[in-house]
């Protein structure tokens, strides 16, 4: 096992927590693959189950793990800080600098890794602005008691979608709010420049709640039987729900249809809204991904979870090497090759995207591990806790 991920560097972190991380930004990569290099056969959200071939609809479903997972882990690992330090005033201050670091972050050098536009006509408000102003939410929000924190991040995830008509048109006064807060959509800022509100932020505050009230788990207090069993029962039970209110077929998605195939049928059935999450999306993806966690918890001693885990322990520093090397290559090919796919180079298969993530995967590997034993190793540089 790798200085980086040993446990004596890593503390009280939990390498279950940094391998799941780990996977998930693998399933990112492979997702900024396909948004790389197969641009022209962009999906829509949810998908087009007559035009999406099987192979593409797994691969962008895989990818739906991601910002909930990572949210998730956000607010759960903001929880072991504080009991690291000095308790909830220190996990609020933090909270609050590195969510205003992160909408820094997304504005400026992923912004740029997206557009290579400078100055830029448009600023994309994605994951990163998404998982930053649901930190700072959460530096407010973990001065309420537990139980009233977790009725509020239950509201939120379990009542949002409740909302979805509620839309205000361009000029009045709630439209940037709520564009910002859950209706996706165009913010006019100058005449030379607009915001793309990606990641409506309001369900992502809720997740990120949960993954706080989820902290007293992973306690010392706590034994693994019991957290397991915790672990267990909430991750099936959100499926559970998700397949019970998913059959009722209407609250917060589309319909889903029978097909004459029965893969249609199914790929319909798990079509669902991620801009913003749906209740049904955030059941599904957060079901999985506690029981990847517990089951990455009971595999710690496998030597591929600490691989997983050099991947997990520096995730914004991956986040921007891998975007960056994207776009490289990206201009490499055009350059070599040109344009095959009308205004794109593309490939032109879901194979070769990917064999491209997994190429890129053991690229990345070493830099990642480099500098996730970097962070181990330097506690007392005070910006590397920030990557």
């Amino acid at each position: 096992m790798t200085d980086a991920v040993s446990p004596a560097r890593l503390g009280q972190r939990l390498l279950s927590i940094d391998a799941l991380r780990g996977l998930v930004i693998l399933f990112m990569l492979l997702d900024h693959v396909r948004e790389t290099f197969l641009l022209h056969r962009q999906v829509a959200d949810p998908m087009n189950i007559d035009t999406t071939e099987p192979a593409l609809f797994i691969s962008r479903t895989l990818a739906h793990l991601c910002a909930p997972v990572f949210v998730l882990l956000t607010g759960l690992s903001a929880y072991l800080y504080g009991a690291r330090h000095q308790g909830r005033s220190d996990v609020s201050a933090f909270l609050f600098k590195r969510g205003l670091f992160l909408v820094v972050l997304e504005f400026t050098l992923v912004n740029f890794a997206w557009t290579f536009q400078l100055p830029p006509s448009v600023i994309y408000m994605q994951v990163i602005w998404a998982i930053g102003v649901s930190m700072i939410g959460l530096a407010g929000l973990v001065w309420l008691p537990r139980p009233l924190l977790f009725a509020v991040a239950a509201a939120i995830i379990a009542g949002h979608n409740l909302l979805d008509s509620v839309h205000f048109a361009p000029g009045s006064a709630m439209h940037i709010p709520w564009a910002i807060l859950h209706d996706r959509g165009w913010i006019e800022f100058t005449d030379g420049l607009r915001l793309r509100t990606s990641y409506p932020v309001l369900p992502w505050i809720g997740v990120i709640a949960l993954g706080y009230c989820l902290g007293p788990w992973f306690a010392r207090s706590i034994s693994t039987a019991v957290r397991q069993r915790y672990l267990l029962l909430a991750g099936a039970g959100a499926l559970i729900g998700f397949v019970a209110v998913r059959l009722l077929n209407g609250y917060g998605e589309a319909q889903w249809l029978t097909y004459d195939s029965d893969v249609q049928t199914l790929m319909s059935f798990f079509n669902i809204t991620k801009y913003p999450p749906s209740l049904l999306f955030l059941a599904l993806t957060l079901g999985v991904g506690l029981l990847l966690l517990l089951g990455f918890e009971r595999a710690q001693q496998r030597p591929w979870i600490g691989v997983l885990a050099v991947f997990g322990a520096a995730p914004m520093f991956f986040y921007l090497l891998h975007l960056y090397v994207l776009k490289v290559l990206y201009l490499i090919c055009v350059g070599l090759f040109g344009l095959n796919q009308g205004s794109y180079f593309g490939f032109d298969s879901v194979d070769a995207m990917w064999l491209t993530a997994f190429l890129l995967t053991a690229a990345l590997y070493l830099p990642v591990r480099w500098f996730a034993g970097l962070k181990a190793r330097r506690r007392d540089v005070a910006w590397l806790k920030y990557f």
